[in-house]
């Protein structure tokens, strides 16, 4: 059986594979982008009906292309982020398989490169970019038993409010996915329960600018590294309704019941750590500081933005917060569902090479790991602070394709110089 031979093999084709894409092909790498579904298949499968992108359509994209039809400060349906990244592969003519699973990854013995074995055959490259994202595995934790008698789903399976049993419905998590879940079900007349864990708040917009233009005038989008304990604070923000602050103090005004982070269940009774206050204060020393950082940018600068001081008013504390419940009983509550909304896991199972930590995350640097050929793209902080969101990627996948273009240079010379040495 003949196999197939590539230069650089990039798996998955979500955001971080396109930009790859467009980034090789600038270089004049020989590439091929193997995707087991769809080209940018979680934004269809792995969303909830209702999604938004949580940045606005001048932000969140590729500088190579503006979103069809959206004005620049709309917030995208999931479906139409999907339809950018097929366009844009499209645009640059990607070559992009798809239906095609990559099951094993091994380096080639006593010869440089990696044999790859697929659900379509062998393929032989000299470079492998994982780039299949952080969003791989999602984590439920065993803290209810699955005889319990609830609906128990991770958020990525969550649809909207007509998939869920009649009765309240917990959810577990209070980033973006889990409090804007937890509204729409409030929202659609459900009793709704919400663990918040630490997190962090900033302002949907503040003085008249999204919070994403903020972070980046500020240069909060180019930290470099993570601050110690911060790689993955939960950040609550929302595109939804033309985008809006998220606010825990205001939603409990609206009748959801707000409890702290989710520790145990025995008996049919779950019980909260006591620190759903000191979460909130958490949120909100975050939320102040931005403003403050804002406030102090426009004097320093001498812009023109209207000041906005209704934006540091506090919502009162309804009695959840006030006086938190520690243990609930499902059933005498009237839960019948919980939504997990507790994050993911990587799962790199298929790539056999002696790359990751005890954990199983990746070893490297800004996507370059320590075996030569593997790269990684798509990881949280992978550079920058910027790195998991979509214009973020399309920068790492441009420092990664120019680090694989030397890689190849070195290769030729050394080729060059061993010809040069047979013909004396």
């Amino acid at each position: 059986m003949s196999v197939e031979k590539i230069d650089t093999l990039v798996v998955g084709a979500g955001q971080a594979g396109v930009a790859m894409s467009e980034h090789l092909g600038k270089s004049g790498v020989p590439y091929l982008v193997l995707e087991r579904d769809r080209i940018a298949e979680r934004w269809r499968s792995g969303r909830w009906d209702s999604l938004v992108a949580n940045g606005p359509a001048w932000h969140d994209r590729f500088p190579g292309m503006e979103f069809p039809g959206a004005a620049p400060d709309a917030f995208v349906g999931k479906e139409s982020v999907a339809d950018y990244f097929v366009a844009y592969a499209d645009k640059i003519s990607a070559p992009i398989r798809c239906g095609v699973d990559v099951k094993e990854v091994r380096r080639n013995v006593g010869r440089p490169g990696f044999r790859v074995e697929t659900s379509e055959g062998v393929i032989e490259a000299s470079n492998i970019v994982a780039a299949t994202g952080p969003f791989q595995s999602p984590i439920i934790p065993p803290v209810v038993p699955e005889d319990a008698g609830l609906m128990q789903i991770h958020s990525s399976s969550y649809r909207n409010p007509g998939q869920l049993p009649e009765g309240a419905v917990l959810v577990v998590g209070a980033g973006s996915s889990g409090v804007q879940i937890a509204d729409e079900l409030l929202r659609s007349g459900k009793r709704v329960y919400l663990s918040v864990g630490p997190h962090d708040r900033p302002p949907r917009a503040y003085r008249g600018r999204d919070f994403c233009w903020w972070l980046g005038v500020l240069g909060k989008w180019d930290a470099a590294t993570p601050g110690p304990g911060t790689e993955h604070v939960t950040i609550a923000v929302s595109g939804a309704r033309g985008g809006e602050t998220i606010d825990f103090r205001r939603l409990a005004g609206q009748g959801m019941i707000l409890l702290g982070r989710t520790e145990d269940y025995k008996n049919g009774v779950l019980n909260f750590a006591p620190d759903l206050i000191e979460n909130l204060a958490r949120g909100d020393a975050n939320y102040m500081s931005l403003l403050d950082e804002a406030d102090a940018y426009v004097v320093r600068n001498g812009i023109d933005l209207p000041e906005e001081p209704d934006a540091r008013k506090i919502e009162p504390d309804a009695q959840c917060v006030s006086d938190p419940i520690r243990d609930l009983n499902l059933a005498d509550a009237g839960i019948n569902s919980i939504i997990w909304a507790t994050g993911f896991t990587v799962d790199y199972s298929w790539l056999k090479v002696d790359v990751f930590d005890e954990k199983g995350r990746p070893k490297h640097q800004r996507g370059v790991s320590a075996e030569p050929g593997i790269y990684f793209l798509g990881l949280p902080w992978q550079s920058r602070r910027g790195s998991a969101f979509i214009w973020g990627v399309w920068h790492d996948a441009k420092y990664l394709a120019d680090h694989i273009s030397t890689q190849r240079k070195y290769l030729e010379y050394h080729e060059s110089a061993k010809q040069q040495l047979q013909e004396a």
